[in-house]
């Protein structure tokens, strides 16, 4: 009996014990740049849920700073007009940014030398000179420098890499990229994310931007960090009336040996879509939505396996990745690598729009 007591004591003690360390675990302090983007709803959701702790939030627009959905939720006291200050006083394990794209550089310039890591929302910048510069200060300082896209957290990408990678469906030749919904404007985005979405210097372009990206972050993926030798886009302007400084509407085609990769990204679709195409020389593979994917056959349908943590939200990975838990791989779709590729893509879609021509890529 004494022996059997002594196990039983010794279980307990190690259920203790492990419960006191998870308790213990310290909370994930981020710090918000930038409230004018619409996906700041992803930091209220994980703040409700306790998943992180806001320890600051910066905004250079004083009309913004104390009018955000942040503002309802946290004290007044930890809300700053100054970047510089902000870090300073909260001292953040990462910033996550959520301004316009052009702003992303000033706050990798007032993160990277203070040794802060951050994350971005999609895309990385709005040129591949900013994203140079960007990439250039991260590796200089040591910090991660990661890219947050809604696509990265969608099962039935990640069930389309397997199996890509397990060669079901041969090697790839073709992958046609549909992303995009009805339009900011139409879908009722806030104004303040309004005045630089559809603003060619903060947001570096329209459409091609703001779901161009989508396409050209999956392609590099799927496609094993490779870089295309072309880029040709037709960038158009179907709403004037509605978007007079930018495209809403973009076809990019990425040539690269033996495959060609067709992104369409739009403000016109009828619905909202982020849905794929993947063809091998074997079969292919049609993501639908975030959890299902057709195969070869049609009508042959799998529901794509959930995502385990920390690979299932953008906080979790990032927490994961900063506190060394977990290493970002070059391939992977939020790192630097990946993304420089992307903007490099992007510039180069907006130089062809432009002049006419395919870009070459070096």
């Amino acid at each position: 009996m004494n022996k059997r007591m002594n196990m039983f004591l010794l279980a307990a003690a190690f259920v203790v014990s492990a419960f006191s360390t998870l308790s213990a675990k310290e909370p994930f302090r981020v710090a918000v740049a930038g409230v004018t983007h619409d996906h700041l709803n992803g930091v209220v959701s994980q703040l409700r849920q306790g998943d992180i702790q806001v320890v600051g939030v910066w905004e250079a627009d004083p009309r913004y700073i104390h009018d955000n959905s942040l503002s309802r939720m946290l004290p007044e006291n930890i809300f700053y007009s100054d970047l510089g200050q902000m870090l300073d006083a909260t001292k953040p394990e990462a910033v996550v940014a959520y301004g316009s794209i052009k702003e992303h550089l000033a706050v990798v310039e007032a993160c990277a030398p203070r040794g802060i890591h951050v994350m971005v929302e999609k895309p990385l910048a709005t040129t591949f000179k900013d994203a140079r510069k960007m990439a250039a200060l991260a590796r200089k300082h040591g910090i991660l420098l990661l890219t947050n896209y809604e696509t990265t957290w969608y099962a039935s990408n990640h069930y389309v890499k397997a199996q890509v990678d397990a060669g079901k469906i041969g090697d790839i030749f073709r992958i046609e990229v549909y992303d995009g919904h009805q339009g900011p404007v139409e879908i009722g985005c806030s104004k303040k994310f309004l005045d630089w979405l559809t603003d060619p210097i903060l947001n570096g372009g329209g459409a091609v931007m703001d779901f161009g990206c989508y396409g050209a972050n999956l392609a590099t993926w799927l496609l094993g960090g490779r870089k295309p030798v072309s880029v040709y886009a037709v960038l158009q302007r179907d709403k004037p009336s509605v978007y007079p400084k930018v495209d809403d509407d973009a076809t990019i085609v990425l040539e690269y040996p033996g495959a060609t990769v067709e992104i369409n990204a739009s403000w016109c679709w009828p619905y909202n879509r982020k849905d794929m195409f993947v063809y091998g020389h074997d079969g292919l593979l049609y993501q639908a939505n975030p959890n299902r994917v057709e195969g070869t056959k049609k009508g042959e349908w799998t529901d794509a396996p959930a995502l385990a943590a920390p690979y299932d939200n953008p906080f979790h990975l990032l927490e994961a990745a900063v506190r060394g838990e977990i290493t970002i791989a070059p391939g992977d779709l939020s790192s630097l690598e990946n993304n420089l590729v992307v903007v490099e893509i992007l510039s180069a879609a907006v130089k062809s729009a432009q002049t006419g021509r395919p870009v070459r890529i070096k």
